[in-house]
This record gives C-alpha cells, structure tokens and sequence, in this order.
C-alpha cells in the first residue's frame, strides 16, 4: 500500500479520517504546512516523501506530470478525480481500490484517475 499526501483543493476531513480508520498512511497539505503553494511544490514535497499526490486539480498535475517526464524528472505518482463528483463514501471505496491493486513502485512516475476505478 502507498502513502498518501492530499493538496489542499481536495483535502476533505471526513475522507482523511476515513481512509485513516482503514490504515491509510496519509497527510494533508495543511498538516504538511503547505497552504497556499504551487502546484509544483506540493508535487515536489509528495515526491520528497515518497507519497502519492492526490488532487482535483486534474490540468495542472497532468501537465506537471508531461514536464516531469519530459525533463526526466521523477514523482511519487499522482491520483486525479473530478471536484464534486464523488461523494467522500466513494472516493475512499476507489481509492482504496487502487491502493490495494497498485504498489508504490507501480504508482513511480504514474498518474491514475479516480474515474477509472468504480
């Protein structure tokens, strides 16, 4: 199972607490102190901690997912789902699903969408 870290766009704290009750190794951003960084840095501190990203914020890590690998830069992996489409009962269902079918060695350099796995 990986570990999780969760930006802040999408940091519920019934889903951490969730996915905590359920043996989830997994921080928030504001835990982490980092509030109101880029995209980039919450990117880079994951990968610092070897946790996977989770976010809404499909675009932006999607892009920063092409500019890593283009650089040849690595990342822990990111996991992207939709803002407002799951209740917190769901994306703790999916989540959990991919963190039982994917290692953290699978998720090396990887980006999931939470849309994939119902």
């Amino acid at each position: 199972m990986f570990r999780l870290y969760i930006d802040e766009d999408s940091a519920d704290r019934n889903l951490v607490q969730a996915l905590r009750a359920r043996g989830v190794d997994v921080i928030t951003a504001q835990e982490a102190d980092m509030i109101e960084r880029t995209d980039d840095e919450h990117l880079q501190f994951a990968t610092s901690r070897n946790r996977v990203l989770y976010s809404f914020n499909r675009g932006d890590f999607l892009r920063l997912h092409s500019q890593y690998l283009a650089e040849g830069k690595d990342h822990a992996g990111i996991l992207l789902a939709r803002q407002q489409h799951y209740l917190v009962g769901e994306q703790m269902r999916r989540v959990l699903k991919v963190m039982a079918l994917k290692s953290a060695a699978d998720m090396h350099n990887c980006v999931e969408f939470l849309s994939a796995w119902g």
